[in-house]
């Protein structure tokens, strides 16, 4: 089974940039558990400390339809009034080249 890649960027409004890290850190802490949760981090663009991107691996597909079920994934809609522009989304599946230990996420 392959593993599912999701790499999401989103640039939040001047001065809210402490809100959205609280309402992110109520989904992102909590994802750590699931089943099939590979990776979830957030970080925040050393250029831009309005944008943060969150990369996420999973397991499978099945897992990530799973992770979208949770409750705390609602907490998402918070941010709505937050952003400055819409956040981008790639769902992502691994190439294989070289190393696959330093080739893969």
């Amino acid at each position: 089974m392959t593993t599912v890649t999701v790499v999401a960027t989103v640039r939040v409004k001047a001065g809210r940039e402490d809100e959205a890290l609280e309402i992110m850190r109520s989904f992102v802490e909590p994802s750590h558990t699931e089943e099939g949760c590979v990776r979830y981090a957030l970080h925040r663009d050393t250029s831009d400390p309005q944008r943060f991107v969150i990369v996420e691996v999973w397991r499978s597909q099945p897992d990530l339809d799973a992770h979208f079920t949770k409750p705390y994934m609602g907490n998402l809609a918070k941010l709505t009034d937050m952003v400055e522009e819409p956040p981008s989304i790639w769902f992502l599946e691994p190439v294989s080249m070289g190393d696959t230990t330093k080739g893969t996420l």
